[in-house]
């Protein structure tokens, strides 16, 4: 279903207050504002998401076309109005194509778009994810309430440089001097550094550093060839940190407990729905109290596809 045509200027993308500079965005520049909104990365990790199909550079956007799902009669719509882009919620390429025939309506759509130079842009669950997305909207339509994250997203990277953290000490400057001087010649090897400390009354030397997980072997290894070092030697996986706000379904807490009756009207009134499915607990009734809901939509790798699920607590 087409859900919106934009022929202006495509600067409206741009962050707020920035001046319009021009009709027309490059590919290139308008994936990556794409990607800033919504970074792939935030995508499950069985998804398909980002730009599906390129036209060959330079390519050149004025005309997006907005849709849930693109199928063949929203791929005419696209040839007829000129579009330059489409914006498909749903990835209309899932699995892997062997190859680009007329056989299959998905090859089909990769056939003209190409023909027709129009890329192919597939969010899904990275709007999903976001602050702001698309579970975010489903929470708004159980009223006054606060939500958290129910499987909150990771920072695509490290903090710090490596994926661990090692640590030993060393009671001798001579041992210390031959292990930093091999290690020292081991790849991928991050911000090594010393301190001193006292230990059962003697000086020690404690060295920290930050590797990969190529190098953590390497590391390993020579520190086993002491057993002194070996059995002082610590390793911690470095976590990647949690994103405020971010991450799949949602936990909502409503401000003043709801019926089951009622929350299930407010949402059919926020999705415009004249009915809704719903499976009773054991045990309750439309009249139960409840103050936590969760919120989540199901992508198509489910049963269902395009499904929103509500769970009353």
């Amino acid at each position: 279903m087409l859900l919106c045509l934009l022929c202006r200027p495509l600067h409206c993308i741009r962050a707020a207050g920035r001046p319009p500079s021009r009709s027309l965005m490059d590919l290139r520049e308008l994936v990556a504002a794409l990607n800033d909104f919504a970074s792939p990365s935030l995508a499950e990790s069985w998804d398909n998401v980002g730009l599906l199909v390129e036209p060959s550079p330079p390519h050149a956007v004025r005309t997006l076309l907005l849709t849930n799902d693109l199928t063949e009669q929203v791929m005419e719509e696209a040839v007829q109005k000129n579009a330059d882009l489409i914006l498909s919620y749903h990835p209309p390429i899932f699995a892997p194509l062997k190859r680009v025939t007329w056989r299959t309506w998905k090859e089909r759509l990769v056939v003209r778009a190409l023909e027709h130079r129009i890329g192919i842009y597939s969010p899904h669950t990275a709007y999903d994810a976001v602050p702001h997305g698309v579970n975010t909207w489903l929470s708004k339509g159980l009223g006054a309430c606060t939500s958290v994250p129910l499987h909150p997203s990771t920072a695509p990277s490290h903090p710090t440089e490596g994926t661990h953290q090692v640590e030993f000490c060393a009671d001798s400057t001579e041992q210390l001097d031959t292990v930093l001087s091999k290690i020292k010649d081991i790849p991928e090897i991050f911000s090594p550094n010393t301190s001193f400390l006292r230990a059962d009354r003697e000086e020690q030397t404690r060295v920290s550093l930050n590797c990969s997980q190529k190098a953590l072997l390497e590391v390993v290894a020579l520190l086993s060839q002491n057993s002194l070092l070996y059995h002082k030697t610590e390793i911690l996986l470095l976590q990647k940190p949690l994103l405020p706000h971010t991450g799949m379904g949602r936990l909502c807490t409503l401000s003043e407990p709801a019926s089951l009756s009622d929350i299930i009207e407010r949402i059919k009134s926020h999705l415009k729905l004249p009915h809704v499915r719903l499976a009773m607990g054991t045990g309750k009734t439309l009249g139960n109290q409840t103050h936590h809901v969760i919120a989540h939509h199901l992508p198509f790798k489910y049963k269902w596809r395009k499904m929103a699920k509500f769970s009353i607590i």
